[in-house]
Order: structure tokens, then C-alpha cells, then sequence
């Protein structure tokens, strides 16, 4: 069994706004679940702290933050029109980000193996110079760069499998060659980045991987696109640690998205993930929450992840079964995919007869 960390902090609640998806109770009734599970007592406890306005300033600049503090002391407002904060926002943005800094600390410390940082507002969306699409605060990239900073680590590996594309991840580090960003998601969507020809500049060319979907993918698309284009990547770049993006919306129930994943096929691809940390990094996997609005989906989800996490013998928490719809073949995109990122396979050296409308369809 392995020794697997939580993050979660109950001021983190106080970041709401009523009748929006990204609201208290998508934690509320996750760690709810958690506790009547049984499965929270025998996870290791991390303790939330706010991150440092330094750790923060490593990926955002210094005027959004003032900004941010102005809009918050005056009682709360929109960065965008998806995107609120009230009196409390600041606050639960720098423990998001801090929280999951610590459990980076405690991974890399060998204090545990694993974990899952239970944070939000999420954070892939943000940019460097403003809040967007739910996030305030880069919480995943904020972590990359204090693993980098405080423990010397050369390499880590950004893996984004939330149903919207994580064009703030992305666009922090698309010209750098130590943080390799690889991201599925729904495509075209919200918020219309991540074609599969977007692959990062100059010394970063090659370190973005966009594995974009249509709808209707589903769990074996989802597994042959990890097994066959992420695995490769991995080997190649050689991650000294591992960041998850979890976002639990490609999920068939989800209210905002159409992809058709299951919660066991969510598993199969954080199982993909182990292996590979396994292999290349001392197991050093680490997730944060992103988005999932659908918060039955979402709280058994976590539960499942907190499962494949410390190695149970359980399977995973999944009351609702497959996708009823029919899974859409995804060969040809991976062909291509294989093919822009120099992935050899030598069992195929033709490609599949839909290579030009996949170009349209895709980006690429």
C-alpha cells in the first residue's frame, strides 16, 4: 500500500458564488463522500498555508496580483465574464496554490508517495496577466516552478486531462524545455486553443503535446492516446516528477462537455500515470483538482483516484457505468500525432485514408 497525501482546506468553501458551476459544493460534497468512504482517515494529512506572494509572482505579474487584492477588498467582482471572485477569493486562491505547493514538499521530501491536492478556485485557465475560465491563480504551474526552485528538479512533466484545453499551463511554459505540458480535451471548445500543431517555440518546440478530440471519444480513445503518444513523449523527455490536471468534466455526465469518459476509464488513465511515474520518477505523482460539474461524478471520482492512488484493492467508485453512446475512433488523429512528434512505428508506414479531413477537423 502506498503512503498517499490529501490537501484540503475548508476556507477554500468560502470562494462561491451561487448558481455559478464552480461553486463550494463541488469540494463539499467530495470530501463528504471521502469521510463516508472511510478512505480519507487513512490518507496522510498535508496542512493548507498560503502560497508566498514570490511563489506566486514566479508565474503571474505583480500588477494582476494588486489588482486582484483591490477588486477582493472591495467586496468582489469579475475577471472575466466566467470567471467571480468575492471578499474570500484571494484568500482561497493563495491557499489552492500554497496547499498544493505543500503536498509538492512532502512528495519530494519522501514524507509520501503520492497525492491529490482537494484545492480550488482551479487554475489551468488562468494567465499570467489575469484570472480566466473558473481559475484565478496558475495553481499547477505556481508548483512546477517551486519544485524547480526549492528542490532543484530539472524536469517535470504536465499532464491535463480536464475536458477544456489548459491554455493558461500552456502558455506559461510554450518556450520552455524543462516542463513538458500534454494536454487532451475536447477540440474545438472552450476556450478554442490547444490545436495539435500548437507545440510550443524555440527552445520549447516539442515540449507541448495537444491530443485534441472531438466528441464522443470516450474510454479506449482515451487510453490508445496515453498508451501510444503520451507514454513515448514521457520516455523520451524523462520527468523527474509528475503534475496531474484532473478535471473530471470529459466525464459522459457531465453538464458541460460531451466527451463520454467513464469513471473507470478516468482510472485506466491515472493508472497509465503510476505506471509511468514508476518507471521514470520514484512514483512521484501528484494531482491537483481542476474542473467536473457534475458532483456525484465528481465526488466518486476523487474517491477512485484516491484508490488507484495508495494501490487498494478496491475497484473503482463507479455507480454509473459506461458512455451509452457509441465511442468514436480516434486512429487517424493518433497517426498524426505519432507523426508531428517523431514517435516511430515502424508496424505502420501508411496513414489512414482520413489524414486530410483530420487536418480541418483538428488544427492540424
Amino acid at each position: 500500500m502506498r503512503r498517499t497525501a490529501i490537501v484540503y482546506d475548508p476556507f477554500n468553501l468560502r470562494h462561491t458564488l451561487e448558481g455559478h458551476p464552480e461553486n463550494f459544493r463541488r469540494l463539499k460534497g467530495t470530501v463528504e463522500l471521502l469521510e463516508d468512504d472511510g478512505i480519507l482517515e487513512r490518507l496522510i494529512s498535508v496542512a493548507s498555508t498560503p502560497a508566498s506572494l514570490d511563489a506566486i509572482a514566479r508565474v503571474h505579474t505583480h500588477s494582476y496580483l494588486e489588482r486582484l487584492e483591490i477588486i477582493t477588498g472591495r467586496g468582489g467582482g469579475h475577471l472575466d465574464a466566467d470567471t467571480y471572485v468575492n471578499s474570500d477569493s484571494f484568500e482561497a486562491a493563495l491557499r489552492a496554490a500554497g496547499g498544493l505547493i505543500n503536498l509538492v514538499d512532502a512528495v519530494l521530501w519522501k514524507q509520501a508517495a503520492n497525492g491529490f491536492a482537494l484545492v480550488r478556485p482551479p487554475g489551468h485557465h488562468a494567465l499570467v496577466q489575469n484570472g480566466m475560465g473558473f481559475c484565478i491563480f496558475a495553481n499547477v504551474a505556481i508548483a512546477a516552478r517551486h519544485a524547480q526552485r526549492r528542490h532543484g528538479v530539472q524536469r517535470v512533466m504536465i499532464v491535463d486531462f480536464d475536458v477544456h484545453h489548459g491554455n493558461g499551463t500552456q502558455d506559461i511554459f510554450y518556450n520552455d524545455p524543462s516542463v513538458l505540458f500534454i494536454s487532451t480535451h475536447q477540440f474545438p471548445y472552450y476556450p478554442g486553443t490547444g490545436a495539435a500543431t500548437e507545440m510550443g517555440v524555440e527552445g520549447g518546440h516539442g515540449t507541448t503535446v495537444n491530443i485534441p478530440f472531438p466528441p464522443h471519444v470516450g474510454d479506449q480513445g482515451y487510453l490508445e492516446a496515453f498508451q501510444k503518444v503520451l507514454a513515448p513523449v514521457a520516455r523520451r523527455f524523462k520527468p523527474e516528477m509528475i503534475l496531474l490536471s484532473a478535471g473530471f468534466d470529459a466525464h459522459w455526465m457531465d453538464p458541460l462537455a460531451s466527451m463520454g469518459l467513464s469513471i473507470t476509464g478516468y482510472m485506466a488513465l491515472v493508472n497509465e500515470l503510476m505506471t509511468l511515474a514508476d518507471e521514470l520518477c520514484g512514483g512521484r505523482l501528484i494531482c491537483v483538482l481542476e474542473g467536473g460539474y457534475n458532483l456525484q461524478v465528481l465526488s466518486h471520482s476523487v474517491v477512485s483516484t484516491f484508490r488507484m492512488l495508495r494501490g487498494d484493492a478496491l475497484p473503482p467508485s463507479d455507480p454509473f457505468g459506461p458512455a451509452p453512446s457509441t465511442e468514436r475512433d480516434v486512429a487517424a488523429l493518433i497517426s498524426r500525432l505519432r507523426l508531428l512528434h517523431g514517435i516511430r512505428d515502424t508496424s505502420q508506414h501508411t496513414l489512414p485514408s482520413r489524414w486530410m479531413d483530420l487536418g480541418d477537423e483538428f488544427g492540424i
